[in-house]
């Protein structure tokens, strides 16, 4: 219900303020042409929309949809909720109104031309009441939803991605998922880039929903399936540990860290193919486990009531690729949509991603997190 009041509001916001603009202040000002250059935006992101609940999907009617409503609709939204309780009363309000629409239209054009490659490290120090005393400083990179298929054939970002790694010697990289956007030829590309990745203990590593590559058309009844498994080869190759409902132990002396790692598991419409119980199975009680699972909502749904995990590391919200003073609209559809969290012993990290499936970003930038793991102090 939520989200359809969401979708119904969206709607609203792109229509209204060109109803406003033609109907209104600007009636009899405008020649027809005018009116129509007005609300030709609006007119294509309708009937894209209209496509896509037809099935008639593709990467490149997303980005347009998006382009527009970001660089036309949401500038126009920006003038008109200023502007219009004060028409032709106010000339600074008015003035204030487009001013504001070119800041809107301004900060748009940065996440498409450079926001979505502005790439960030954030450094986290986490206690965790279990670990061993040989992992304390122990740290840990995390990157998520790399979406490779958005950058074409361009490397540069993925290399400088893979340099800023090595620059930070960690010990061990995670990556949570969505390595694609639709289909495993999207890596092709960047293997060299991909494959520079790396750290002392290696690269783990889950997939995340655009992984099982059920966002492309398929010629045949297990033509998903079989993408999914490609892609799954294709990780390998590069060197990465894929955990698939399984775990890994790493042992510096007398001491052991387990890192699990579970198929994605989230609510409706996302694939939930987790296995919790199996991916910690053989895991001695009271063992320190970081757990890697891309959808946060399987933290609360199904880890805190475990209790077993120390740390899960998430990806999946992107913060929608857009966070302005604290706020994404996010935050409207996760609980946990970025940042730390935690509850009694247990954390969650949310990454809010190293790419992305839109070639946007604006104040939400490419996050590499580098999480240092610190023994509690007694």
């Amino acid at each position: 219900m939520f989200a359809l009041i969401f979708v119904l509001v969206a709607l609203a916001a792109v229509v209204l303020p060109d109803a406003y603009l033609v109907f209104g202040p600007l009636r009899g000002h405008l020649p027809a042409w005018g009116s129509f250059v007005i609300v030709l935006s609006s007119i294509i992101i309708l009937t894209g929309l209209a496509c896509g609940l037809a099935g008639w999907w593709n990467d490149t009617l997303m980005r347009l949809m998006f382009g527009l409503l970001m660089c036309a609709a949401l500038p126009k939204l920006a003038f008109v909720l200023l502007s219009a309780p004060a028409w032709g009363r106010s000339l600074w309000l008015n003035c204030a109104g487009l001013a504001l629409a070119f800041i809107t239209l301004a900060g748009s054009a940065y996440g498409f031309a450079r926001g979505w490659k502005q790439l960030t490290v954030n450094r986290i120090t986490l206690t965790l009441d279990r670990l061993p005393a040989a992992f304390d400083g122990y740290r840990v990179v995390q990157i998520s939803d790399l979406h490779v298929g958005t950058f074409g054939r361009d490397a540069s970002f993925l290399h400088a991605l893979a340099d800023s790694i090595a620059a930070l010697d960690p010990d061990l990289v995670v990556f949570t998922g969505d390595l694609v956007n639709s289909r495993p030829e999207e890596i092709a590309p960047f293997t060299e880039a991909l494959s520079r990745i790396g750290a002392k203990d290696g690269v783990m590593s889950v997939l995340g929903n655009h992984d099982y590559c059920l966002y492309d058309r398929h010629s045949s009844p297990d033509g998903a399936a079989r993408a999914a498994q490609r892609l799954v080869e294709a990780e390998r190759t590069l060197g990465w540990q894929l955990l698939r409902n399984e775990h890994r132990a790493l042992v510096r002396g007398s001491d052991t860290l387990y890192v699990a790692g579970v198929e994605n598991s989230g609510r409706r419409p996302f694939p939930s193919r987790g296995d919790l119980g199996k991916a910690l199975a053989g895991i001695p009680a009271g063992a320190a486990t970081i757990l890697l699972s891309h959808d946060p909502w399987h933290w609360r749904s199904e880890v805190l009531p475990d209790g077993r995990a120390d740390l899960t590391l998430s990806g999946h919200t992107h913060a929608m690729q857009l966070k302005l003073f604290g706020f994404s609209p996010a935050q409207f559809f996760a609980r946990e949509w970025g940042g730390l969290y935690a509850e009694g012993r247990q954390r969650l990290y949310v990454c809010t991603g190293t790419g992305g499936n839109l070639p946007f970003r604006l104040g939400a930038w490419p996050e590499v997190v580098v999480l240092e793991l610190r023994i509690a102090k007694r």
